[in-house]
């Protein structure tokens, strides 16, 4: 996905792929600019009638979205494939109440009655954990804490029972007894619809509680694919390495320092050559010659699992990271290995 502007094109995305199936849950990991949210509003029809240049297929239930008419995909958004947008105070129009914008998001794919969208919404409200919801059910978005406005979108969200449901960044303004709560209702969400799940975060601890597989983007690439457990515990991106060396340990050293990804993101008007992770990668030279510099790493199996994939030219990646990496941000499990 590209975005043409007066600067040149901005590459949003470029060769992404993956699959989802129903009732399993997709974590995609990365900073702020690595494509997440873009690639994932696509999937929604988000970017049509735009300037955005997207390519490719997206497919659901066997159906290629880009080929729908404008139409036929509003007809799918919301029923089809909903989202629950990171700041759902925003997200939320501030002159309707709750009810009556979860109960709009029924009444444009179902032939009810405002009455029957009206007890559709009290029960999703009551569903999701709304204490009150019939009298809630009146009330407008400020008139909700942030734990509650994120537990109505995500009542408007499932209130179609999509067979995909994308959670962008649903816990970041919470506290973190609210995000315990919201991940715990969007797993028990999950197996009472069977739905798909992507959740889009930068916190790897909610990807080690939800997700089934893994996707870490960088600079508008995946450079990581794999189960949740293959890239928590054996990972062999020096990106993805560089994101779990950045976590706190709560168990630890306090006066330990964290250890963070050196530099910054690049811009994606002008990615580097080669490898885009290469000017802020400390292992590149462990790589013969310069192709890190000069060429960009396909996304192939790594040396554990033929569905583990990584993007990156070092040969044996898992020996570097137990050797180098493990020992400095967790002794103690090197220790037991």
């Amino acid at each position: 996905m590209h975005f043409p502007t007066v600067d040149g094109i901005v590459k949003a995305t470029d060769g992404l792929s993956f699959n989802l199936e129903r009732g399993s849950t997709l974590g995609i990991v990365g900073e702020s600019g690595s494509g997440k949210s873009v690639s994932s509003s696509a999937i929604l029809g988000l970017h049509r009638n735009t300037s955005a240049q997207v390519s490719g297929e997206i497919m659901l239930d066997g159906v290629d979205l880009l080929k729908l008419s404008d139409e036929d995909m509003r007809r799918r958004r919301g029923k089809d494939v909903a989202m629950i947008f990171q700041d759902p105070l925003s997200a939320m129009h501030p002159y309707y109440t709750v009810g009556n914008q979860i109960g709009e998001a029924y009444r444009v794919h179902h032939d009810v009655s405002k009455k029957v969208a009206r007890a559709r919404a009290i029960e999703m409200l009551d569903r999701v954990g709304i204490p009150q919801p019939d009298r809630r059910v009146d009330d407008y978005p400020h008139q909700f804490s942030g734990g509650m406005r994120q537990r109505a979108m995500i009542a408007m969200g499932l209130i179609n029972n999509p067979s995909l449901l994308i959670a962008d960044e649903p816990t970041t303004a919470l506290d973190v007894t609210v995000q315990a709560q919201i991940l715990d209702l969007l797993q028990d969400l999950q197996r009472d619809f069977d739905a798909a799940v992507i959740i889009i975060t930068h916190d790897l601890g909610v990807v080690a509680e939800m997700a089934d597989d893994v996707l870490v983007m960088y600079a508008g690439r995946a450079v990581e694919y794999g189960s949740c457990k293959e890239i928590l515990t054996h990972p062999e991106m020096p990106y993805t390495w560089g994101l779990i060396s950045s976590i706190p340990d709560v168990t630890g050293d306090t006066s330990a320092q964290l250890i963070p990804i050196p530099g910054n993101p690049p811009s994606l008007l002008n990615p580097p050559s080669g490898c885009a992770f290469h000017p802020r990668c400390t292992h590149r030279d462990k790589v013969p010659g310069d192709l890190c510099t000069t060429s960009l790493p396909e996304l192939l199996p790594g040396t554990r699992t033929e569905t583990h994939l990584k993007r990156c030219h070092l040969t044996n990646p898992d020996a570097v990271y137990e050797r180098e990496v493990l020992p400095e941000i967790a002794p103690d499990l090197v220790e037991e290995r």
